[in-house]
């Protein structure tokens, strides 16, 4: 392989013997080239802005310039450069940090050569190739929707969302498969009456490669067409799955089906950062309570920094004219349009949830069922958020959102 065609890394930290040893794991694999060192935040970007690599390697904790506000520098004003976090602190807190910042991915100190090369790997296919080739989704775009169900918060109604749009889409007789990736407390099965044989769990225990055949026999049928990837039976087998498990099955099924619905948990993880990167449509679920509005600005401000947020679709759940909050003033707080509603109708919608029916199915007529086939028609046309002018008024929710 010739050097221009290798992965073009930046090494950013202030150890010499930490420089030293990354460059030893990523020799290995002869795809990947170190274009240059840096010893701090300032260098780092300084040489990200000459060497205009692929990713760069950047250590947190480092004089002069902090790898974060490097991290940071550098995705806002070197396009096309990539940041993979490195630290020893690998708690949620930090992660949203090192996101919020603009990184691509987050490797906990001490990582093998494994770990290292797989994730530049995984991300070059997702992002490399698309910022450095970008005629060639041109020339080949994709042929299946990839639709993230995301919520910044539980109980929003994000899974019966993704249940019902999956149901109506395939009614549609489009080819659907609904993938569960609430790996712990997974629903969607019981929101479809399915008693799968097989989960996502006993999938990747075949290995981290799968082909088509092998992948649909993990696959439970409903009685409308509708395929189920069924989240692990036990939360404990969550940790088995990894990114590059979800990014290796979205592959595989995006050859095969027209639409790949994902239900995915309330937080911001590898897997759910993987997804987002790969998927076509964000549907961020929305719920009129305080709470909810302010994870879902913050999730807005990430999605934004992650060159999301033209996926994004704004989806109100439950929406009511008496919860004491209006829309409008929600989305000048989010500075960001609802772009759909789906009203609040318990008299249907839990019957539908306890018998295991998707309510656009028991009930196809009823107001909450017209909302969501609106927004499959939404899904469908692939239509983008447009930013509506509004007058401006006093921010009603001003106190939750100051800078810290």
């Amino acid at each position: 392989m010739d050097k221009a065609e290798k992965i073009r890394i930046l090494i950013a930290d202030d150890n010499e013997e930490a420089r030293l040893n990354i460059r030893r794991m990523l020799s290995f694999d002869v795809k990947l080239a170190v274009v240059g060192e840096a010893c701090d935040g300032v260098e780092a970007v300084q040489k990200a802005k000459e060497l205009r690599p692929h990713f760069v390697l950047m250590d947190v904790n480092m004089p002069r310039m902090d790898g974060l506000k490097a991290t940071e520098r550098i995705t806002l004003y070197i396009p096309g450069v990539s940041v993979i976090i490195m630290s020893v602190q690998g708690d949620q807190e930090y992660l949203r940090k090192a996101m919020m910042a603009g990184a691509r991915s987050f490797l906990n100190k001490p990582f093998s050569s494994d770990e290292l090369i797989h994730t530049i790997n995984s991300l070059y296919q997702i992002t490399g190739r698309k910022q450095y080739y970008p005629e060639a989704q041109e020339i080949a775009p994709p042929k299946c929707e990839i639709v993230t169900v995301f919520g910044t918060k539980g109980g929003v109604g994000k899974t019966t969302l993704a249940v019902n749009l999956a149901m109506h889409l395939a009614k549609k007789k489009k080819k659907v498969v609904l993938l569960d990736l609430d790996l712990q407390f997974g629903d969607v099965a019981i929101f479809l009456n399915l008693y799968p044989k097989h989960t996502i769990a006993e999938l990747i225990q075949e290995g981290d490669s799968f082909d088509l055949d092998l992948l649909e026999n993990y696959l439970t049928p409903h009685d409308s067409g509708l395929k189920v990837l069924a989240a692990p039976g036990r939360p404990e087998y969550a940790e088995l799955i990894t990114a590059a498990h979800a990014e290796e099955i979205i592959n595989v099924l995006k050859a095969e089906y027209d639409y790949i619905i994902v239900d995915t948990p309330p937080l911001f993880n590898d897997i759910n950062l993987a997804v987002l990167d790969m998927c076509t449509q964000v549907l961020l679920v929305l719920g009129m309570d305080l709470a909810t509005i302010k994870n879902t600005k913050l999730s807005l401000e990430v999605l934004t920094i992650l060159n999301h947020r033209d996926k994004i679709k704004l989806i109100l759940n439950r929406a009511s004219d008496d919860m004491g909050i209006t829309i409008a003033q929600a989305e000048e707080t989010l500075d960001f349009d609802v772009m759909a509603k789906v009203p609040s109708e318990g008299r249907v919608v839990v019957p539908a949830l306890n018998e295991g029916i998707p309510f656009v199915v028991s009930n196809p007529t009823s107001k909450a069922s017209m909302a969501v086939q609106k927004l499959a028609d939404i899904i469908m046309q692939g239509k983008k958020n447009q930013k509506i002018p509004r007058k401006r008024s006093k921010k009603m929710f001003g106190r939750l959102f100051k800078q810290r």
